[in-house]
């Protein structure tokens, strides 16, 4: 049976493989080809897309969080794999193959899939309010077997000011360990998403950043060659220059679309009782909006928007193949160097206290300013280092160290590449599978073929 590493380096493009010499020369002894991505060129969507071989209309991965219509709350990162509709590429290959073994290693919607061993990161909350790094394993014992090996995960050099090379170490120690055991091993790996959206794709930390994660893969790749394994590397999107914040949601409120409570001084959106909303996604928002005949305004109003390039209704959703009932009435790309933030309060006085921290799951949007300790607050490192220390003792801490203000963001993602060399692309080590053009919704196809899967089984 034939062995296969999918790895996932994110943010890796056509451009930038020429400062990663060891991936560099994996596509050269293989071969290499543009990888045409999915919208919204998101982490969830594309992942979703390149298991099933389905788009977002058909598998529901709208992005990396949306509204439950039902629940009446924004949610992001969710983790359940019921989540994503279809048949994902490793249960196609057990229907030929009974007893085909797969493993993930931080893909995501890993909780609940069907694979045969999964890692994906999970922190334990506290009933006290911390917050400590951890993850979840199925088997279960595969999670004392790791952490006594390679250290609790580094869940907060995953994400956040202190993300950092260490958590995409730890990855690869863990997929290591994994891949003798697998036919097929998922592992994807962070670390460029970092600092090329903190200081851009053209600037030299992120060059630095793409020699050291190709340094941090050459155990990996050497393992799988050593064991006859064939890889394939993957990128779910580029990181383009930003420069322009777009406050999707502040124009909203200022419309009058857009509702808020008030707790404690603290305003929170109010999605039960708005007429319109948006969900930002980086260069993607989806805008939810009650009333049909509301819509034309909005889509308007969001269009005159500096920084806004295309506001796609249910008809021009189709075309790009997002048109699920999960996604906005409206969905909004943005212009290119425009990204859209998700700030609704009009006075940062008013901020909810999650604003200022690292709160992915609380936040009713994505927030890439949690990259920083805010560089206009000289009091923000030496907070950090006392949250830290509280930490430590076991006491309760806030880390408010996050800027409110998208300023500081430098490189960004989610609309559809105008340039291929910034785009995302795919290597393959094996040079006899060679194809011309790759999309996203092919990867599923090529691993099954690399697999010796017949066609007739899909």
């Amino acid at each position: 049976m034939n062995k296969i590493l999918l790895l996932d380096v994110v943010g890796l493009t056509p451009r930038l493989l020429h400062h990663a010499p060891r991936l560099h020369r994996l596509a050269e002894q293989g071969w290499h080809a543009p990888l045409e991505t999915v919208l919204p060129a998101v982490t969830c969507s594309v992942q979703s897309t390149m298991l099933t071989g389905l788009p977002p209309r058909e598998h529901g991965a709208v992005g990396n969080g949306w509204y439950f219509r039902d629940l009446g709350e924004v949610h992001l990162w969710r983790q359940h794999n019921r989540l994503v509709t279809g048949e994902k590429v490793w249960e196609t290959a057990r229907r030929a193959r009974p007893g085909y073994r797969a493993a993930n290693v931080c893909w995501w919607y890993a909780m609940g899939a069907s694979t045969d061993w999964t890692i994906t990161p999970r922190p334990v909350y506290h009933a006290d309010g911390r917050k400590s790094p951890d993850c979840y394993t199925w088997p279960p014992e595969l999670h004392d077997e790791l952490t006594q090996a390679l250290g609790a995960f580094p869940l907060f050099n995953y994400w956040g000011p202190t993300a950092s090379l260490r958590s995409t170490e730890w990855i690869v120690a863990a997929t290591r360990r994994l891949l003798p055991e697998a036919d097929l091993t998922l592992a994807y790996v962070p670390h460029l998403d970092y600092d090329l959206q903190r200081h851009g794709p053209d600037s030299p930390q992120a060059l630095t950043a793409v020699r050291d994660v190709d340094r941090a893969v050459t155990p990996l790749l050497d393992d799988a060659q050593e064991q006859g394994a064939t890889v394939v590397v993957v990128s779910e999107y580029g990181i383009t220059p930003a420069s322009q914040p777009v406050d999707i949601n502040r124009a909203l409120r200022e419309a009058g679309l857009l509702e808020v409570y008030a707790q404690h001084g603290m305003e929170y959106l109010d999605p039960w009782t708005s007429r319109a909303f948006a969900v930002a996604d980086h260069q993607v928002a989806h805008v939810y909006v009650q009333n049909p005949t509301d819509l034309a305004p909005v889509r308007e109003l969001c269009q005159a928007l500096p920084g806004v390039d295309l506001a796609l209704d249910r008809d021009a959703q189709h075309d790009f193949g997002i048109d699920h009932h999960r996604a906005g009435e409206l969905v909004l790309v943005a212009e290119p160097r425009a990204w859209f933030t998700y700030y609704y309060w009009l006075d940062d006085a008013r901020a909810p206290d999650f604003a200022r921290g690292v709160d992915i799951h609380r936040k009713p949007g994505y927030d890439p300013a949690e990259l920083f300790l805010d560089p206009a607050d000289r009091t923000a490192k030496l907070r950090a280092a006392i949250g830290l220390a509280r930490k430590k003792l076991g006491l309760r801490y806030a880390m408010n160290v996050v800027p409110t203000t998208g300023r500081w963001v430098k490189g960004t993602h989610g609309r559809l590449p105008d340039d291929p060399l910034d785009g995302p692309l795919l290597l393959c080590s094996d040079p006899t599978s060679r194809r011309d053009r790759m999309r996203a919704s092919s990867v599923r196809d090529l691993i099954l073929d690399l697999a010796a899967i017949s066609q007739s089984t899909r």
